[in-house]
């Protein structure tokens, strides 16, 4: 299992459009691949917007936000269970 972490930052008057594009168009293609596992969606404060995805494999990427909409370009963390 892999865990993706998938964040950005939201320009100063694109948060709520950003946030529905995350949730409605960004997610839902990934979710119907098939090595998707599941997918949460969180939200600061700050703007930021932060997708956890988890994989049985190699981790899929989200599609490219919509330029008007972000301060910055997303930032992408892989990460792997440990045992203990």
């Amino acid at each position: 299992m892999i865990a993706r972490m998938w964040e950005v930052r939201a320009s100063a008057r694109g948060f709520d459009e950003l946030l529905t594009w995350v949730c409605d168009v960004a997610v839902p293609r990934i979710e119907v691949l098939p090595l998707h596992v599941s997918s949460e969606v969180y939200s600061s404060t700050d703007n930021r917007i932060v997708v956890i995805s988890k994989w049985r494999g190699t981790p899929e990427s989200l599609p490219t936000p919509p330029a008007k909409l972000v301060a910055r370009a997303p930032h992408v963390w892989d990460f792997s269970p440990v045992d203990r």
